[in-house]
């Protein structure tokens, strides 16, 4: 798989797809296409690689009456791909849904439709989205602490500094478009990647990253692949450790860590840039809601299934023993709890005792 780009080596691997399928239909055969299998099925975790991958199962779409339209909607994405890189131009995923409004019988009929052969023809190419000129349109995350990030300004190109302790009450936005063209200086220990706007606004406000000499970034929930993007460059590229605070309970765990961590099983064709393999998880853990006395909820039917699922069918779990002993003690308590139970104690309780304490012990920390 080739690192994110754009220009003319993808050009020309849509005009090489392209020729191999007109030549099949010249030849009187039907043409067709192989797509790996986007799911939690088809992949394999290896701690080495730190990543989910492929396991080799593949999906194979032939031109026939039953399955036409959806050739013709893969064919006409692939060539507004081409025309985006060609006239250096970009189409948000929303963009691209509504393009498709002109492609009479193969229109799509909701966005779910073309976010699905946006997902395929990712997958096809192994190229990621954005150098076939598609982007999110999800907003990134927001960044703040010990950072200098060294961008451009828009249009003109002129380099641009930009001090992530400088934004007042507020923080830099992690822009998608430029992902990969922007450079970091920094000097901070580590980073810390938080669940909830809340906690990343309680430790931005009172300048916790002054106080730990770190970056805070906040997912702002499930992270999105700018966010995991962002911090595995920052990572690697500044050799600093990043840790992991989220709420306790499996969407936190099984869905947000997991995913920043190693990556999800929809686009285990991307896992190698978008996903953080050093990642450490420093809470909230089933034992923290025991030694810090945290309020609880009782566990739902879905947190319930989820964590039986993940013990069950999730590599990463399966791999893990620190993991399965940790969710079979959440299944045993039944409970769970949030990032801000902790304001039972005291406000800024997270911030003047619960990190400070943990973050003596980061060798302590979940893998």
């Amino acid at each position: 798989m080739s690192k994110p780009s754009a220009g003319a080596p993808v050009v020309s691997k849509i005009t090489g797809s392209a020729r191999e399928i007109h030549d099949k239909i010249v030849a009187g055969r039907k043409p067709s296409m192989k797509f790996p299998l986007r799911s939690l099925s088809n992949v394999r975790y290896t701690p080495k690689k730190g990543h989910f991958e492929m396991a080799g199962k593949k999906k194979e779409r032939t031109l026939t009456v039953s399955t036409v339209k959806t050739f013709a909607q893969t064919l006409r994405m692939i060539a507004l791909s081409k025309r985006l890189i060609e006239t250096d131009d970009f189409a948000t995923k929303r963009d691209a849904y509504y393009q498709t409004k002109n492609w009479d019988e193969a229109r799509c009929d909701d966005q779910v439709e073309s976010d699905t052969i946006m997902d395929d023809i990712e997958a096809y190419y192994g190229l990621t989205k954005e150098s076939l000129r598609f982007t999110p349109d999800e907003h990134g995350g927001l960044v703040a602490g010990e950072l200098i990030v060294e961008d451009f300004e828009a249009g003109t190109r002129k380099p641009l500094s930009i001090d992530c302790t400088k934004f007042g009450s507020g923080a830099y936005g992690i822009s998608p478009s430029t992902i990969e063209e922007i450079g970091f200086k920094t000097k901070a220990k580590f980073i810390l990647a938080i669940e909830t706007g809340g906690i990343f606004e309680r430790l931005n406000r009172h300048r916790f990253w002054e106080k730990a000499n770190c970056i805070l970034v906040s997912m702002a929930g499930v992270p999105t692949r700018a966010v995991r993007r962002f911090v595995r460059r920052l990572a690697d590229e500044k050799k600093i450790p990043v840790y992991v605070f989220v709420d306790c309970d499996p969407y936190g765990i099984a869905n947000i860590y997991r995913t920043l961590k190693v990556g999800s099983g929809n686009n285990a064709h991307l896992n190698e840039y978008f996903c953080v393999p050093q990642a450490r998880f420093l809470g909230v853990t089933p034992q923290d809601i025991l030694d810090y006395d945290l309020p609880t909820h009782p566990l739902k039917e879905i947190d319930i299934k989820r964590a039986k699922d993940a013990l069950k069918n999730d590599p990463f779990f399966q791999h893990y023993k620190e993991w399965a002993k940790a969710f079979e003690q959440l299944l045993k308590m039944g409970k769970r709890a949030e990032q801000q139970a902790f304001a039972k104690h005291d406000l800024n309780f997270v911030m003047d005792t619960y990190l400070p304490e943990k973050l003596k012990h980061p060798e302590k920390f979940l893998p």
